[in-house]
């Protein structure tokens, strides 16, 4: 099996740690459920950016504490690592949980609907994998056994059906998988000259001083860019911060505005920063759908008693 960590696929942390899982009956497939482009079948460097995409949306969108699936399977047979090993799944449904655990096949209900060989392979792959060291036990179920709904799609069902069996043939051996850097266009790429202070109670727009890619001119000086075209994009956020209290707040938030404007019209996704006393490291990732009439910041809102400052920052937008 050809497993693909969280740190791997750039997952974000999660609000909170999933309920153990100690055992299951078995395993129930999944596919999205939603149009899934058919361009992932010929280019594995896409895979990645849906699986930031999914968990987005089940944290964001669901109002889940993470990804919802257990595993999921890339058409090219790489098995990605969602809540993992001895984790509750959230995915199956209320009270189905604990039974089994959710892979999800990356095929959907449009566009991409049928499952390569090496996807069926890679599903026997993470079910192996979780009967040897999830306790998980031979039940394989489709999501809508039990649960009132179409997925996991009538070609993956029909395929559990049959008793999820291997194709014939090994599949084509993965090879390894290509750092999203590799396969990701840039479209803007900064970050600061000088430390920047967030007071106590403040919220404070880094200011991007230090420009090092801008291929398509999206950033015009200041806090904001803005996109040529609406897209999704993958937004990156690194930063150092000294000078956090223990146990107070920093919060790192990608914030839409106004264009050209001061006017906020909201708070896409952000992650609350307890500090411990000590500099600290932070990283921010996600996926957003971006408007060419919106301006985009990244906002530091403190939440602590005392400032902090913040001594390097870099944000980098790829598609």
């Amino acid at each position: 099996m050809k497993l693909v960590t969280r740190r791997q696929w750039g997952a974000r942390s999660a609000r909170s740690q999933a309920g153990y899982l100690a055992s299951t009956r078995g395993v129930k497939v999944h596919y999205t459920g939603s149009y899934v482009d058919p361009r992932l079948a010929d280019d594995h460097g896409r895979c990645a950016a849906m699986m930031r995409q999914i968990q987005n949306g089940h944290m964001d969108g669901n109002g889940w504490n993470d990804i919802g699936y257990s595993f999921a399977v890339c058409p090219h047979r790489y098995v990605y690592e969602g809540r993992g090993l001895h984790a509750l799944p959230a995915a199956n449904g209320p009270g189905l949980n604990t039974g089994h655990y959710a892979v999800l096949g990356m095929v959907g209900n449009k566009g991409l609907v049928t499952p390569t060989d090496d996807m069926l392979h890679g599903i026997r792959d993470a079910i192996e994998h979780v009967r040897a060291k999830g306790g998980a036990g031979g039940e394989v179920k489709g999501h809508r056994d039990g649960y009132s709904t179409d997925c996991p799609g009538a070609k993956l069902y029909a395929w559990v059906k049959r008793g999820a069996p291997r194709p014939k043939g090994g599949g084509t051996p993965p090879k390894p998988p290509a750092p999203p850097e590799d396969v990701l266009e840039i479209l803007f790429n900064a970050g600061i000259r000088k430390p920047l202070t967030v007071p106590p109670g403040g919220r404070v727009s880094v200011p991007w001083e230090a420009e090092y890619a801008d291929p398509s001119n999206v950033h015009g000086g200041g806090p904001s860019w803005t996109p040529k075209a609406k897209e999704w994009a993958l937004v990156t956020l690194g930063t150092v911060v000294d000078g956090q209290a223990a146990g107070e707040k920093l919060k790192h938030v990608l914030a839409e505005y106004e264009k050209g404007g001061s006017a906020r019209v909201k708070d896409h996704f952000g992650e609350d920063k307890i500090g411990d006393g000590t500099r600290v490291e932070y990283t921010l990732s996600g996926l957003m759908w971006l408007r060419d009439d919106r301006g985009y910041r990244v906002d530091l809102v403190n939440e602590g008693a005392r400032p902090v400052t913040v001594t390097k920052a870099h944000l980098r937008v790829a598609r």
